[in-house]
């Protein structure tokens, strides 16, 4: 195998720095890649919180759909998630042959029989203290989504014990398996940016960071209180590298690195972090029952922002596919499916790239489906987890 690689750096002229991140991602999936088991975790049903990185309809639901052109490249039209297809937790439902999640909020074409997505965009961990209009940020924080979910499990108690439409029975969860699901938690980013974009210092944004991460201590507990024992958690990723944060935060030369990020921006989301996995190591001691998988996405995303020249297909590593304008097609004012009128005459502008398999960066702000599957791909037999164990495997509990 090693003559095979060392073949493959001197065909694709690969520097050191990019051939050593290619050989440790390589040796490490190799090495949990013989990670087996005959009996790997039947999960019934995922439930599922977090920001836009994982809303399947939930913002949408609310606040009116996310228009066209997003959807466009799996769903072939709008699909309540901001991407032009799918998003991580699509991939984590189909690796269980599990339906796509659907949101909470949808009140139309919903069906929670095998989970419920609680996420929506511009969700943060702690509540915000202004409107989605005034910040960009979504109401529904994640004690709303906790407020949301304690509502939904009760309520299905409740409907399972009364005689009720068996066509309405067939569209909830069965009681227990709320304590068999998997519950998956992707949230925390927008926490670090609405500080930033608060006029907050990074000394100040990092100060939040126990009380925030205090908060979401708080949900899990109480999920495991609820029954919930299997909790799969991506930490954040590097969000110095997104458009939307490169255009509007005032940055310096000195602070931009070799590949175009914002260091001290992936600093701040490095810290965070580091914070989370201390706070997933306190839970595993107070909570003995419960298998906890931390999941290292910002490791994943940065090796594909960082080298994407070395994966083939993906080009412009910090410009969106669907935006309209600037250095990086990113425009706060017009987005992507933005339009602008001219004499009188609505013109689209926000257009979509012509081909958004080879974008990494959909619409400043999110990743395309095809980033999104390559991520999935890393992380989905557990080379970037602790514990080291598959998706397949995240039940079972380490000693």
């Amino acid at each position: 195998m090693i003559n095979s690689v060392m073949e493959l750096r001197l065909r694709r002229n690969l520097p050191a720095e990019a051939f050593m991140l290619f050989l440790v991602v390589l040796l490490r999936n190799s090495v949990v890649g013989a990670i087996t088991s005959k009996h790997p975790c039947d999960f019934p049903a995922i439930f599922n919180f977090g920001d836009s990185n994982s809303d399947t309809g939930g913002l949408s639901a609310a606040f009116g759909q996310a228009g066209p052109p997003h959807g466009e490249s799996f769903f072939h039209g709008p699909a309540g998630r901001y991407c032009d297809g799918r998003l991580i937790i699509d991939f984590i439902a189909e690796s269980f042959e599990l339906p796509y999640l659907s949101a909470y909020l949808d009140a139309l074409g919903s069906n929670f029989t095998q989970g419920a997505n609680f996420a929506t965009a511009g969700s943060t961990i702690r509540p915000q203290n202004q409107t989605l209009h005034q910040s960009g940020f979504s109401p529904f924080s994640l004690n709303v989504q906790w407020y949301q979910f304690n509502d939904f499990h009760r309520r299905v108690q409740n409907f399972r014990t009364k005689k009720v439409d068996e066509v309405f029975k067939r569209l909830m969860p069965k009681t227990e398996d709320f304590s068999r699901a998997l519950y998956t938690f992707d949230i925390g980013q927008n926490d670090l940016t609405a500080g930033l974009f608060q006029n907050l210092s990074l000394r100040q944004v990092r100060e939040s960071v126990p009380d925030i991460l205090g908060q979401f201590k708080t949900v899990i507990k109480d999920i495991y209180n609820q029954g919930g024992r299997a909790f799969w958690i991506h930490n954040t990723g590097p969000f110095g590298c997104l458009p939307y944060v490169l255009d509007r935060q005032p940055v310096t030369t000195g602070q931009v690195d070799k590949y175009g990020c914002v260091g001290p921006f992936n600093e701040l989301a490095r810290y965070f972090n580091l914070r989370l996995k201390q706070t997933v190591d306190q839970l595993r001691e107070h909570l003995p029952k419960a298998a906890i998988t931390y999941v290292d996405i910002y490791s994943v995303k940065y090796a594909l922002i960082t080298q994407s020249i070395n994966h083939l297909r993906f080009k412009h590593a910090l410009r969106a596919c669907c935006g309209h304008g600037g250095k990086y097609n990113y425009n706060v004012h017009i987005g992507c499916g933005g339009k602008i009128k001219i004499n009188g005459t609505e013109i689209l502008v926000g257009k979509a790239c012509a081909d958004p398999t080879t974008a990494i960066n959909w619409d400043g702000v999110h990743y395309t489906q095809a980033a999104n599957k390559w991520v999935f791909d890393q992380i989905v037999n557990g080379s970037f987890s602790d514990p080291p164990i598959p998706l397949g495997l995240a039940c079972r509990r380490q000693h």
